[in-house]
């Protein structure tokens, strides 16, 4: 899941720089040392050698800024990997620790039966958050394998976002007026797997993000005319700064120092959402909501409205994707 990158290229690029750091040498020598000492210059061999010298110096600084480049990647992904590891050890640490502390109590107390019940509810959540990120690291991990020609069919784009919607709500145990939507018919060319990997990510970010006191999320779907359909997920949560929005869709990104992050996750939720929208051919941005509070994402993805749902030939519907995380 971590980039594994080689070692060859720093390597490599190591050596010959200081070959070529050698070479310079000898040519100040050359050019400098030998004419002092023999009392006599040669034009012909300076005037060879300085654009030489001059070439070779040039690429002393790309190998600098080449290895300054790849310091700065080296850092970022040490960066990227201790905010997974403090990530997924919060994730594992906490439903662990509740479960066993459920467990304990039922073992050694006398409860009611509606205590009870609220225990087993209790403790079902907790599998359910650790189900779900099992799941996502394996969405991660499998996103190197494309989608073989015949797993691709038509997708009604409205039913499955209607769906995840409601799953979102019933996951956050908020009411389903919460979520807006404004939904044309429409029809893109994938598998319905990933398109609601993308849009159950997307949504469920923007539930969880949304202002806790007074949550509101408008879920938008069109067709723009030019064989591309328009998806727009916002909502009124307290945004993403200007600096982090290109990072954002990394692995393992999120804001802030994640052992102080009251919302659970990985930083996976984006990485995927991008990954497949890039590989369907679409496009995704976050828009500039101004004045207004909360984050916009803006997907682009190819595909065509309809007139109503059951015209598409071979409407695919997904079912059993694995959970979200932002």
């Amino acid at each position: 899941m971590f980039e594994r990158r080689s070692l060859k290229l720093p390597i490599t690029l190591g050596v010959v720089m200081i070959v070529v750091v050698v070479v310079l040498i000898v040519g100040w020598v050359i050019l400098t040392v030998l004419p002092a000492v023999s009392g006599e210059g040669s034009p012909g061999l300076y005037w060879t050698l300085l654009p030489v010298g001059a070439s070779l110096l040039a690429f002393v600084l790309v190998g600098v800024v080449m290895y300054l480049i790849l310091s700065v990647k080296a850092v970022n992904l040490t960066q990227r990997q201790s905010n997974f590891i403090d990530s997924v050890t919060h994730e594992l640490k906490s439903p662990i620790a509740s479960l066993k502390l459920y467990l304990q109590t039922l073992n050694r107390r006398q409860l009611t039966p509606e205590e009870q019940q609220d225990f087993y509810r209790y403790m079902l959540e907790d599998i359910e958050r650790l189900d779900t990120l099992i799941n996502h690291l394996l969405d991660a991990a499998r996103l190197d394998r494309s989608p073989e020609e015949g797993e691709c069919g038509d997708v009604l784009l409205a039913e499955i976002l209607r769906r995840i919607a409601e799953e979102v709500c019933l996951r956050y145990q908020v009411a389903s007026e919460v979520v807006d939507l404004q939904l044309s018919p429409c029809v893109v060319r994938a598998r319905a797997v990933d398109v609601e990997l993308i849009f159950r990510n997307l949504i469920d970010n923007a539930v969880k993000y949304a202002n806790d006191r007074d949550p509101r999320v408008r879920v938008t779907l069109a067709a723009d005319g030019h064989d591309r359909v328009r998806v727009e997920v916002s909502d009124n949560g307290r945004g993403i700064p200007q600096k982090l929005r290109r990072k954002i869709f990394g692995r393992f990104v999120r804001v802030g120092s994640e052992l102080e992050r009251e919302k659970p996750g990985t930083g996976l939720g984006l990485y995927i959402a991008r990954t497949l929208i890039t590989r369907l051919g679409g496009k995704i941005r976050i828009q500039d909501n101004g004045a207004r509070p909360g984050t916009t994402f803006e997907v682009i993805l190819p595909g065509r409205g309809v007139e109503s749902e059951n015209e598409s030939e071979s409407p695919a519907v997904a079912s059993g994707a694995s959970g979200s995380d932002g």
